[in-house]
């Protein structure tokens, strides 16, 4: 990586601790872009190449979390189906207490600051609705379906329903201070439940006829 490459990752990496800081110790709306700018040495235009609203400097992860369902179906191996790759993703994330669930102090915080936020709760479903999209066309792919066929879509909206429904549950018990062992011990088996009843409908989707 040169010399140039490298700062641009550093004024990335100093522009989203500093918002974060201030986001967790103030909340999103009473913070300023030009105040997060100044106190991470830059100015605003800058922040703004980086960053282009403010919400974009809260969710500076977006690209991953709305490919993330896509991704975990593009690699699960071809006998698996969409249902129980995504079940054992979501478990998966709960058994490590993923911070995407809420399932540690900074975690909780943070979405606690996106449930008190309308701005960011919009954005948290437009990231949603992109995953949602970006999921029906990696099932067009894995089942050489064309990327408008209703079958990807609806398979896909049934699984990211379900998915963000169960990480709802979640992040709303983990707002709350709940244990997260006791979350896991409780909602466990039930996410299990609810997928073994998609995993019919969520068969690896046929080659078209």
């Amino acid at each position: 990586m040169g010399l140039r490459e490298t700062k641009k990752q550093q004024t990335r990496a100093a522009l989203s601790e500093t918002a974060s800081a201030l986001f967790r110790e103030r909340g999103f709306d009473e913070v300023s872009v030009a105040e997060i700018a100044r106190m991470a040495g830059v100015s605003v235009n800058t922040a703004f190449n980086y960053f282009p609203t403010k919400e974009d400097l809260f969710f500076d992860s977006q690209p991953l979390a709305e490919n993330h369902l896509a991704d975990v179906v593009v690699t699960a191996p071809s006998d698996t189906t969409p249902a129980d790759a995504l079940l054992a993703d979501l478990l998966g994330a709960l058994q490590r207490r993923d911070p995407a669930l809420g399932l540690c102090k900074d975690a909780a915080a943070f979405w606690r600051t996106v449930a008190e936020s309308p701005t960011l709760t919009a954005r948290s479903r437009e990231i949603a609705e992109r995953a949602e999209r970006a999921l029906a066309h990696a099932l067009a792919e894995r089942s050489g379906r064309q990327t408008g066929d209703p079958e990807p879509h609806l398979l896909a909206g049934a699984l990211c329903g379900a998915y963000r429904a169960a990480v709802g549950q979640i992040r709303q018990r983990a707002i709350t201070g709940e244990d997260p062992s006791r979350v896991l011990d409780e909602l466990g088996p039930t996410i299990e439940y609810l997928f073994s009843h998609l995993r019919g409908l969520a068969q690896p989707l046929p080659p078209p006829s």
